[in-house]
C-alpha cells in the first residue's frame, strides 16, 4: 500500500510538472510584423542660384522603409523584440539596420524597463499623434535635431491621465552603438485630460556620443520640445515646436542654437477618407547663420482601404534660403548666396502592415 501510495504521489507530482510546463508554453508566444513605405513620385529639389538638380530629381519607384519585427512574450512580464530597419538612408543604396533589440521586463502599466535598442522617448510619441509616418518624418527627425531610436536603458509607463519616458542612451543613434565617457539623457511626460486632447513636454541633454578621451566634446547638445494633439473620429489637430542647442556643435569651438514648428491637420469626410496637411518652418542655425531658413508644407488625401493597408495622394514642397539645409529629403537649398533651393514631389504613398 505504501508503494502504492508513493505511485500516486509520484504520478501526481509529474501531472503537476507537465501542468506547469503547459501553462508556461501557454504564456509565451512569438510574433512576427512587417511595415512598407512604399510610394510612386515624381521629385525635383533644385538649386535656383546654380540652376543645377540634384541627383535624385525625376520619376520614379521608392522603398522608404521596410521593418521587420519579432517579438517574443516570455510571460505577463518578460518579453523581447528585435526589429531591423531596411531601407534609403540617403547614401545612395540600401542598407539594413538593428533599430530594435532590446529586452522589456513590464513590472505594471506604471513600470516598464527596456533594455537595449528602443523607441526614444520624443519622435515617436510625435509620430503616433501625427499619424502621417509613410509620407513624411516629424519636424525633429527631419531636420536631425534627433533620431527615433537609441540604444540605453528606457523607462515608461502611463497611469491616469498621465504617461512618461525617460531614457539613458549612447547618444549616436541606433545605427551606431558605440559608448562613449557618459550617457545622454531624454525625457517626455504628456498629459491627456480629455479624451483625444493630449499636451506633452520633453527635454534632451547630452553629447550625442562624441565624448571620448582622444576628443572631448566641447559642448553638451540640448533640445526643449512642445506638443498639443486633439482629435475625435472626424476632425484632428496637432503641432510640435522644438528649440535646440549646440545640437551640431558638440565638437566644434563655436555655438548655435535652432528652433522651430511644425502644425497639423485632418478632415474625415467620409468613412475611410482624410483629407491631410501640414506645415513647417525652422531656422536651424540662429546664431552662426541667422538667414538660414527653411518652410516646408504638404497636402492631400487619404484612403484606407483596410486594416493593413493605406494610401495617399499628396504634394510636398519645401523652400530653403540662406544656405543648404540637411533634411531627410535631402539637402534644400542654395550654395549661392541670395539664392534660395526648392524641393517639390508630386506622388502616391503607400504603407502596408502585416
Amino acid at each position: 500500500r505504501v508503494m502504492r501510495k508513493s505511485h500516486v504521489v509520484a504520478g501526481v507530482a509529474v501531472l503537476a510538472l507537465a501542468a506547469g510546463s503547459v501553462a508556461a508554453r501557454a504564456q509565451s508566444s512569438t510574433t512576427i510584423q512587417g511595415r512598407l513605405y512604399t510610394d510612386f513620385s515624381s521629385k525635383e529639389n533644385k538649386d535656383e542660384g546654380t540652376g543645377t538638380k540634384s541627383s535624385d530629381s525625376g520619376v520614379g519607384v521608392d522603398v522608404k522603409r521596410f521593418y521587420f519585427t519579432v517579438t517574443h512574450k516570455i510571460d505577463d512580464t518578460w518579453s523581447a523584440q528585435f526589429q531591423t530597419d531596411i531601407g534609403d538612408h540617403g547614401a545612395k543604396r540600401y542598407d539594413v539596420f538593428v533599430k530594435k533589440a532590446f529586452l522589456q521586463g513590464k513590472f505594471s502599466d506604471a513600470f516598464t524597463v527596456r533594455l537595449g535598442s528602443a523607441d526614444t522617448p520624443w519622435i515617436p510619441f510625435v509620430e503616433g499623434m501625427y499619424g502621417m509616418r509613410y509620407l513624411e518624418n516629424t519636424m525633429t527627425d527631419q531636420e536631425g535635431f534627433g533620431t527615433s531610436a537609441d540604444w540605453g536603458i528606457h523607462v515608461l509607463g502611463k497611469g491616469g491621465i498621465f504617461s512618461y519616458q525617460v531614457s539613458a542612451v549612447n547618444g549616436k543613434g541606433y545605427s551606431n552603438p558605440d559608448r562613449t565617457k557618459s550617457m545622454d539623457f531624454e525625457g517626455r511626460l504628456a498629459i491627456t485630460p480629455l479624451e483625444g486632447l493630449t499636451f506633452a513636454v520633453g527635454g534632451y541633454s547630452g553629447k550625442l556620443g562624441k565624448d571620448t578621451d582622444a576628443t572631448p566634446a566641447k559642448h553638451t547638445a540640448e533640445r526643449t520640445d512642445a506638443l498639443i494633439n486633439w482629435k475625435n473620429d472626424r476632425f484632428g489637430i496637432g503641432g510640435e515646436w522644438f528649440e535646440a542647442k549646440n545640437w551640431k556643435n558638440v565638437d566644434t569651438d563655436a555655438t548655435d542654437k535652432g528652433d522651430g514648428y511644425s502644425i497639423w491637420a485632418h478632415v474625415v469626410p467620409a468613412d475611410s477618407y482624410w483629407i491631410f496637411a501640414r506645415y513647417d518652418e525652422a531656422k536651424p542655425s540662429k546664431t552662426l547663420n541667422p538667414d538660414r531658413e527653411i518652410t516646408y508644407y504638404n497636402v492631400g488625401v487619404q484612403k484606407t482601404f483596410n486594416k493593413v493597408l493605406a494610401a495617399s495622394l499628396a504634394y510636398k514642397y519645401a523652400e530653403g534660403k540662406g544656405g543648404v539645409t540637411s533634411t531627410s529629403n535631402g539637402p534644400i537649398g542654395s550654395t549661392v548666396a541670395g539664392a534660395k533651393g526648392k524641393y517639390s514631389e508630386i506622388g502616391v504613398w503607400f504603407v502596408y502592415n502585416f
